[in-house]
């Protein structure tokens, strides 16, 4: 019969811990990564172990745990065929592994220093013997003759032939014995370094467990651990078909992601699921506190300069190759679209997760790798959306809504329309059920003019009279489709919180289908079909008034956070 042990402990106390050590057998048990889930700021580890245990009780350690495990998240499970009780679990910082020193490198060492020391002896003899050459060159002829006389005119030039040949000799001596004495010096700084105990891997942690079986058996142990250093980013592609099936438009998502992990431990052959929880985001809502608002009161000492604010900078795929078989010529095969593997979607109310099909790997030296986890055909709705106060350029842009049970994180989007790339977007969070646009690119067969019609500004003769500014702008938009297109544009006028500022939209300006597009103040927009080689024609005239003493400034509004 099997058991089924199930542990959920806190770490225990070291001291109790290396006291049971000191009387019970100590097993280091091998064991292998099982399953990973990323979160997009940690990942939670699962590994298995099968040990065979004798009666009594047993310390079991698993080496070689990353350093950036959260101890506090550490938990183990287990299943026997016996009955086995498991006690007290400590995740503890593993020692350095050393290596002994080498007694043939200690002896090479011990040589090349000895002879060093007996090239020093050379170099300090001849170092002596140019000093002395050199003291005796520059001696007075009076000296150098026996009887203190001076030299004879005649004797001159062999006496420097001899000093000459002297220098030289000894000087070349000299350089050839200090060149030796820095290959030695090189060596023996080479095989120095690599002498001694010197730790042969970064820090890592281990797992303790404390263990007591009733009778001789098999255990098997899950451990399950959070690691930081680990994290998935979400990216999208977007493939636009404006034909598409029947002549409609077809919109393809594929939904990535990216994942890279340096916890030190390479993820190999496991069961890879991506999460959308965060697992570092906190458990409850940030607890509110009052405000008191008052008068200001000017300080009476200035504060200090504030220094300039430093900018925070901000984190190989390995190649499996299979061996290929030559065989006989085979009928040719018709070519058919390679099948890409997709994730299995797992979601609930409150989180969603995409499990990578089959056994999969994650180097742990902090390359990323990119998995697909889902991918949709759409039919989206397009527009033509202009900016004209801006550029006067309309972009094709489709309107989708996210029918997946996940919701799409912020990430980047790669867009392609009609199989051309055509730029890089993004996206902001999208829950299910909610749409979203994206954009594909300048559309060139829509033409866009806007042009000011008349600028009106008086100029006030005395004190206290009104100043006002009035503009007019005409935009035209020109299809050249063949088809219907449906178009937004969006234009603006000025706002004022300032009642001693007026700003009134004129009569001769178009009807707007939004006077408030997302909630910005003076942002307006008008959408409409555009037919084929039809043109449409916009006007937008608003009039500014205010105090004539004053000077007024046109500036952007702060944007609204979202």
């Amino acid at each position: 019969m099997r058991l089924r042990v199930i542990l959920l402990v806190s770490v225990s106390s070291t001291v109790a811990l290396a006291a049971a050590q000191a009387s019970e057998p100590i097993i280091e048990a091998a064991s292998i990564i099982d399953s990973v889930i990323v979160h997009p700021d940690a990942a939670t580890v699962t590994r298995k172990t099968t040990i065979e245990l004798a009666p009594g009780a047993t310390t079991i350690v698993l080496k070689n745990l990353p350093f950036s495990l959260d101890p506090d998240s550490l938990r183990v499970s287990g299943e026997a065929n016996g009955r086995v009780t498991i006690g007290a679990v400590e995740a503890r910082l593993a020692p350095a592994e050393t290596h002994a020193p080498d007694s043939a490198l200690d002896s090479k060492l011990k040589q090349l220093r000895g002879a060093r020391e007996s090239l020093q002896v050379t170099l300090d003899a001849l170092a002596a013997k140019q000093a002395m050459i050199t003291r005796y060159s520059q001696a007075g002829p009076e000296k150098i003759a026996p009887e203190a006389r001076p030299l004879a005119i005649g004797e001159w030039n062999a006496a420097f032939e001899a000093i000459g040949s002297a220098l030289t000799k000894t000087g070349e001596d000299l350089r050839n014995a200090r060149a030796k004495a820095k290959e030695l010096d090189d060596e023996i700084h080479a095989l120095a370094a690599g002498s001694g105990a010197q730790p042969t891997r970064c820090p890592a942690r281990e797992a303790a467990i404390a263990v007591e079986a009733a009778s001789g058996g098999r255990l098997q142990l899950t451990l399950a651990y959070l690691v930081a250093d680990a994290f998935w980013r979400p990216a999208y592609d977007a493939r636009l078909d404006t034909s598409g099936k029947d002549g409609k438009p077809q919109l393809e998502l594929t939904r990535r992601a990216t994942v890279t992990q340096s916890t030190g431990e390479d993820w190999s052959d496991v069961a890879l699921t991506v999460s959308t929880t965060r697992a570092h985001r906190g458990a409850a809502a940030p607890e509110v506190q009052p405000q008191r608002v008052s008068f200001y009161e000017p300080p009476v000492i200035y504060a200090r300069k504030a220094a300039a604010p430093t900018l925070d900078h901000g984190a190989p795929m390995r190649k499996s190759a299979e061996s290929m078989i030559l065989a006989a010529p085979a009928p040719p095969l018709e070519p058919a679209p390679v099948e890409q593997q997709m994730a299995a979607l797992e979601s609930n109310a409150f989180q969603a997760s995409f499990k990578i099909p089959g056994r999969v790997g994650a180097p742990g030296d902090g390359a990323a790798k990119s998995f697909i986890l889902s991918s949709r055909r759409i039919a989206p709705t397009l527009v033509a959306r202009v900016a004209p106060a801006l550029d006067p350029t309309a972009f094709l842009e489709a309107r989708i809504v996210n029918e997946e049970d996940a919701p799409l994180l912020p990430g980047p989007v790669a867009v392609q329309r009609d199989g051309v790339h055509v730029g890089q977007s993004s996206i902001a969070f999208v829950a299910p059920g909610e749409a979203v646009e994206l954009g594909f690119g300048a559309d060139d067969k829509i033409k866009v003019a806007r042009a000011p019609v008349k600028r009106v500004e008086n100029e006030p003769s005395w004190f206290g009279q009104t100043k006002y500014e009035t503009r007019d702008f005409k935009t035209t938009i020109h299809n050249l489709h063949d088809f219907v297109v449906p178009t937004t544009v969006t234009d603006q006028i000025p706002f004022s919180e300032s009642t001693a500022i007026t700003v009134e939209t004129l009569p001769q300006t178009t009807t707007p289908t939004a006077k408030q597009v997302a909630d910005k103040r003076g942002v307006l927009a008008w959408s409409f079909d555009v037919k084929p080689g039809e043109t449409k024609e916009l006007r937008l005239a608003y009039r500014m008034k205010w105090p004539a003493e004053r000077e007024i400034v046109t500036q952007p509004a702060p944007m609204a956070q979202r």
